[in-house]
């Protein structure tokens, strides 16, 4: 990221979407393409990322987030798997602040109990340092995994229930969504996918009930100002009717 964000003209605001998610795919294909290591498209990525949060934030969204580590990404190898902590906590270091004085605020999305001590001391003091900023929300999942998530929140709810602190009839689809990750800020309008592939691989299953898709076969290290603005500009020439007619809509 640049460390002073440069406006842009951004797309209207009935057309844009409020929060957009990304599912950050191929980053090794990258690398292998590129007769390159495989952790070389992950450091690639970054550069992405930068863009993307750039690109965001002049188009007046309000929350970006990225999906960069899966609960199901410690299979890879464990070569792997390191490098890509190493970069995570890299990444905190040297971006955070930038955020900062970007007014973006920063939240980590998922279980980061099973991260080192080191990584989870700098992802609190991250999110700490930028809790108060107000221009843009970047939300990071990381062991993150839309099962797990939606398995955590009933799990507290049955605990209050078994409390007696809430009747079996209380609970109910705004109980669920207020202890779902995210619950407190808008769902997802439009989720990115890159690399070509076209499933959600375990992402916000709960959050995603009617978020537009759009994918593209660029791997994510290729990914982006203009490729941002193009999915942004797909995503305001599509209609959502969230259950309702064309006819419903057009007379709303």
């Amino acid at each position: 990221m640049k460390e002073k964000i440069t406006a842009e003209i951004p797309l209207e605001a009935e057309s844009r979407p409020r929060h957009v998610a990304i599912i950050m795919d191929g980053n090794n294909r990258w690398a292998k393409r590129n007769r390159l290591l495989g952790i070389a498209g992950h450091t690639a990525g970054v550069e992405a990322v930068r863009a993307v949060v750039e690109t965001c934030l002049n188009e007046g969204v309000e929350v970006l987030t990225l999906f960069a580590f899966s609960s199901e990404n410690w299979r890879r190898p464990e070569e792997e798997v390191g490098a890509l902590m190493k970069l995570f906590l890299l990444a905190l270091q040297r971006e955070v602040k930038k955020l900062d004085r970007n007014n973006i605020r920063l939240r980590i999305m998922g279980d980061t109990s099973r991260f080192n001590p080191v990584l989870q001391d700098h992802i609190a003091k991250a999110e700490q340092l930028t809790e108060n900023n107000t221009a843009m929300t970047l939300v990071v999942a990381a062991n993150y995994g839309g099962r797990w998530d939606i398995t955590h929140a009933t799990r507290k709810i049955a605990e209050l229930v078994a409390a007696g602190k809430i009747a079996p009839e209380q609970v109910n689809e705004d109980l669920v969504q207020s202890f779902i990750c995210l619950g407190d800020l808008p769902m997802p309008d439009l989720c990115i996918r890159t690399a070509g592939e076209q499933r959600i691989s375990n992402f916000m299953l709960w959050q995603f009930a009617y978020t537009e898709f759009y994918f593209t076969d660029l791997f994510w290290p290729d990914f982006r100002h203009e490729e941002m603005r193009k999915a942004i500009e797909a995503y305001g020439k599509r209609q959502r009717r969230f259950g309702q007619t064309d006819d419903q809509i057009k007379k709303a």
